[in-house]
């Protein structure tokens, strides 16, 4: 049985933007972008289309939505748009994360979780 902890409400602007960025996250193919896009200083649509089996349109649209969530920096120079990942908005999402999950959890639930590699999904 997990201990309970003090309440403490985050604000809600923290909350917002953790939802926001968490939600971004939350699709398989936004995290492999964000790979990509960690393994360069910059990349143009293309460059992650080619590294996908996915249509430009497709990887553009999550571009999009990682670059709403403040998780990618677009530079918007012509002919095309260059994409990089905002290393100190992953850093700030690591943080928040970290904050919500101390507010959630005490020490004690922290030692007890199970290894989540062997927790299969269904």
């Amino acid at each position: 049985r997990l201990a309970m902890t003090k309440c403490a409400p985050a604000p809600a602007r923290d909350d917002q933007i953790l939802a926001r960025q968490l939600a971004a996250l939350a699709h398989p193919v936004r995290l492999t972008i964000l790979r990509a896009l960690a393994c360069s200083e910059r990349s143009c649509c293309k460059d992650v289309v080619d590294r996908l089996p996915l249509a430009q349109s497709t990887v553009s649209q999550h571009l999009k939505v990682l670059a709403e969530a403040g998780l990618v920096k677009v530079d918007r120079r012509r002919p095309h748009s260059h994409y990089r990942l905002d290393r100190e908005a992953l850093a700030g999402l690591c943080m928040r994360l970290s904050d919500f999950s101390g507010e959630c959890l005490s020490p004690a639930d922290t030692m007890s979780a199970p290894d989540l590699k062997e927790t299969p999904f269904v």
